[in-house]
C-alpha cells in the first residue's frame, strides 16, 4: 500500500484557521490601512516655508564653503 500523504509533489494540507487567530489577522490589516493612510497623509503634507528657509540657508553656507 503507498501513503499518498507523502508522495512528491503534493503540498501538505494547511491547518483549519482558529476565528481568534482570523479576528488578529483582521485586526493586523485593519492597522495597516490605517497606517499606510496615515503616510500618504503626511507624505502629502507640503513643506513648511520655514523648513525651506532653513535648508535655503544651508545650502547658501554650503556653497560658499
Amino acid at each position: 500500500m503507498i501513503d499518498s500523504s507523502k508522495s512528491p509533489g503534493k503540498k501538505p494540507r494547511a491547518a483549519a484557521s482558529s476565528p481568534a487567530l482570523d479576528e488578529a489577522r483582521l485586526r493586523q490589516q485593519a492597522i495597516g490601512v490605517r497606517l499606510r493612510h496615515m503616510f500618504d497623509q503626511v507624505v502629502n503634507e507640503p513643506v513648511p516655508d520655514e523648513f525651506l528657509e532653513i535648508l535655503r540657508r544651508a545650502d547658501d553656507k554650503g556653497s560658499k564653503s
